[in-house]
């Protein structure tokens, strides 16, 4: 498992402790306490769901024969933060009831509003999560096809590549047998004016032959 994946968790698993422990205080806080420890615990929420985004991230990087344990451990993180966030909501909700004043009555609207960020923001997480998984899944659909291409695209040069180097041998077998073809009509035209000098002379040879034997 990735170092950095392994460090998140070490954070996360500190922020939802100390989330945890805020929360049991959070009950028998005094109001002043209480405003100050409500803005640590919504503090560390975030930071803790930053963290979620993070090893979201980072599981992607993680070896293959590791990456579905590393899932499984992220959802079991995000439903924890999700389950700490409701139980924050609830603890501040009950001791907010017994307030009469108009500034507890205005914190338990600023506990509603906060309430319905932090819901909104836990569904966020879950909806950024499956936006990611199905952004990685089409990229490696994506990275598949293009490495059948390639290989498509590979296997026709070396198709290509073999018939040039067949035409290239069928050009070369055609040169030699036009040189084969010169050479052999070369030799027949030498030997028919061979033939016709031969004839040429027998014909001459025939006429003087006769000639004399007329004039004798």
């Amino acid at each position: 498992m990735g170092s950095l994946f392994d460090g998140y968790e070490q954070q996360y698993s500190t922020l939802t402790a100390d989330i945890t422990a805020q929360i049991g205080i959070l009950g028998t806080s005094t109001t002043k306490d209480r405003r100050q420890l409500i803005s640590d615990i919504e503090k560390h929420v975030e930071e803790a769901q930053e963290l979620l985004e993070q090893m979201d991230l980072e599981v992607r990087e993680v070896d293959t024969n590791k990456r579905q344990r590393c899932r499984t451990k992220l959802d079991c993180y995000r439903a924890e933060l999700k389950r700490l966030t409701l139980e924050y909501i609830k603890a501040r909700s009950i001791k907010q009831v017994g307030y009469e004043s108009a500034e507890d009555l205005n914190d338990v609207r600023i506990a509603s509003d906060q309430k319905q960020r932090l819901l909104e923001n836990s569904e966020r997480i879950e909806r950024t999560g499956k936006r990611l998984e199905e952004g990685y899944r089409v990229a490696l659909e994506t990275q598949e096809i293009g490495n059948k291409v390639l290989h498509d695209l590979h296997g026709q040069r070396e198709t290509i590549q073999r018939s040039r180097n067949r035409l290239r041998e069928t050009n070369e077998d055609l040169s030699r047998s036009s040189r084969i073809m010169n050479s052999m009509l070369m030799r027949a035209i030498q030997q028919r004016i061979v033939l016709y000098t031969v004839g040429a002379c027998f014909v001459i040879t025939f006429i003087v032959g006769l000639y004399l034997g007329f004039n004798k």
